[in-house]
């Protein structure tokens, strides 16, 4: 049961065009109704079956969605890339890419949101802040995020104050300068690397708050605290040293 409710949101601006995806590892509890809830917003919706083995699938049945399939999970990045590729390649005028996570955590009522957002922020990678909710958190995901939070926001040069939020609106224009098929995305770590690259590439971060979603109900988070955050961790001290540390033009 949602522990905040969705924030209310000016639904005038939420006529731009966007696709949906929603990455889905053994999501069988919470995904149905994910969906249904996201189809109520978008139109188009894209899951991203990463190699589930409960009843993800049976509960995908009969939607009016798009299904990826993975037989092994290849973790989240490969899996948002894959739905990504498909939406920009089928529709070119395609403004930008919604991103849910299938747990549940996310509430499909706050789109309209990110794309009010958007609206006022155009090419602005938009993303869903929950810190309003931060105490309901489990205290060694509370830890982790907010000990990611600083370090990216160094690297990036700009405060963000939730980067592990999967809750995003990607601007069209960003997805098709990133390299999409590069050894660094892995993971969780690709929304963590994906904001610095995004401002480096000269895109601006605009963050909003969102409801967060937490209890018992929900199946426990696929990030490994230990060694997400060690890769995370090592992802940002290289940022930072090639920030830093660039070599003198002659």
């Amino acid at each position: 049961m949602p522990l905040s409710s969705p924030l209310p949101v000016n639904k005038e601006k939420s006529n731009a065009k966007f696709a949906a995806i929603i990455p889905a590892f053994n999501e069988g509890k919470t995904i149905r109704e994910l969906v249904e809830g996201t189809l109520n917003q978008i139109s188009r919706v894209v899951v991203v079956n990463d190699g589930s083995t409960d009843n993800t699938c049976r509960q995908l049945e009969n939607l009016p969605i798009e299904i990826l399939s993975h037989e092994d999970n290849q973790r989240k990045a490969h899996a948002l890339w894959r739905g990504f590729r498909l939406v920009l390649e089928s529709e070119p005028d395609l403004e930008g890419v919604i991103t849910l996570d299938g747990d549940g955590q996310h509430l499909p009522e706050d789109i309209p949101r990110l794309v009010a957002a958007y609206a006022d922020f155009p090419n602005h990678l938009i993303i869903g802040t929950r810190t309003r909710d931060w105490g309901l958190f489990p205290p060694v995901r509370r830890w982790a995020n907010q000990l990611a939070n600083l370090g990216i926001s160094l690297a990036a040069g700009c405060r963000i104050p939730d980067t592990q939020s999967g809750f995003r609106l990607y601007p069209s224009s960003l997805l098709r300068l990133l390299q999409a098929d590069s050894n660094h995305y892995n993971g969780f770590v690709f929304e963590s690397e994906v904001i610095i690259e995004a401002v480096k590439l000269g895109f601006k971060v605009h963050s909003i708050p969102i409801a967060a979603v937490y209890g018992n109900e929900l199946r426990k988070s696929h990030y490994r605290p230990a060694r997400d955050t060690l890769e995370i961790g090592k992802m940002i001290v290289e940022k930072i040293a090639s920030r830093f540390l660039k070599p003198a033009r002659k």
